[in-house]
């Protein structure tokens, strides 16, 4: 008997454990089919009613007046810009700080939060340009068009969940003000900076730009209420 006791006892914690991961994952899935199907319904209104009208004229407008205004000095700051976001960099720090907050924190949750942050943006990102054939601006292209939709802007995105998941993790966890600061500072600057390179380069009608927005931070709210809001914080560790 007691033996049976002891079973029950260590089994129920594992098997709630499982039941709240369940739950987590079908929430996350569930955001993301919905939010997957409403960027598959806009890119279908810019790829189909809207092609060629006079709405997709102006939205190109900006690229046109960028593209006639490029200096040299602007075409390598924004090169360097563009790598912010770009894939290889993502995982690279994404890698870095998903280990370090394990390490310097002795729990996962705030791991698992960016990863899930940027593994979910990246999948409904692909999702959608399965779905969603755009053809680049039409001015001269400054990088390799990737074989992706022009929508939405996975740049902008990715730039949006990374940061902002480690902006939203320094206001978790971080006792120091200046750290907060600096996160947030950076949560806001990055995205906007790469999503200006992303139009002076040619690569994004602006409708790609603000639905990549739309993309990264409606997943990064999706992430934080699933994984973290309503959780025990534990803030001010002493975290570096």
């Amino acid at each position: 008997m007691r033996t049976a006791q002891r079973t029950y006892v260590t089994a129920t914690p594992r098997r709630s454990t499982v039941a709240q991961a369940r739950g987590v994952v079908v929430r996350l899935v569930a955001a993301a089919l919905v939010l997957w199907g409403a960027l598959c319904g806009v890119g279908y209104l810019l790829t189909h009613p809207l092609h060629g009208t006079a709405f997709e004229r102006r939205d190109a407008w900006a690229n046109r007046w960028l593209a006639n205004h490029r200096d040299a000095t602007w075409n390598t700051v924004t090169h360097w810009l563009t790598y912010v976001a770009e894939t290889m960099t993502v995982i690279a720090i994404g890698l870095v700080f998903f280990v370090g907050l394990r390490l310097a924190l002795g729990r996962w949750r705030e791991s698992m939060f960016l990863a899930a942050a940027l593994a979910g943006e990246v999948t409904i990102f692909v999702a959608t340009t399965l779905m969603i054939d755009r053809n680049r601006p039409p001015v001269p292209q400054l990088d390799d068009s990737p074989p992706t939709s022009s929508f939405p802007s996975g740049h902008t995105a990715a730039a949006i969940a990374l940061y902002g998941a480690l902006a939203i993790i320094a206001l978790r966890v971080s006792g120091r003000a200046w750290l907060r600061t600096l996160a947030v500072l950076f949560a806001v600057a990055l995205p906007i900076c790469v999503a200006f390179a992303r139009l002076y380069r040619g690569m994004h009608f602006p409708t790609d730009v603000l639905g990549g927005a739309l993309l990264g931070i409606a997943w990064l709210v999706v992430t934080w209420v699933v994984i973290l809001r309503g959780k025990r914080a534990e803030r001010r560790d002493p975290v570096p």
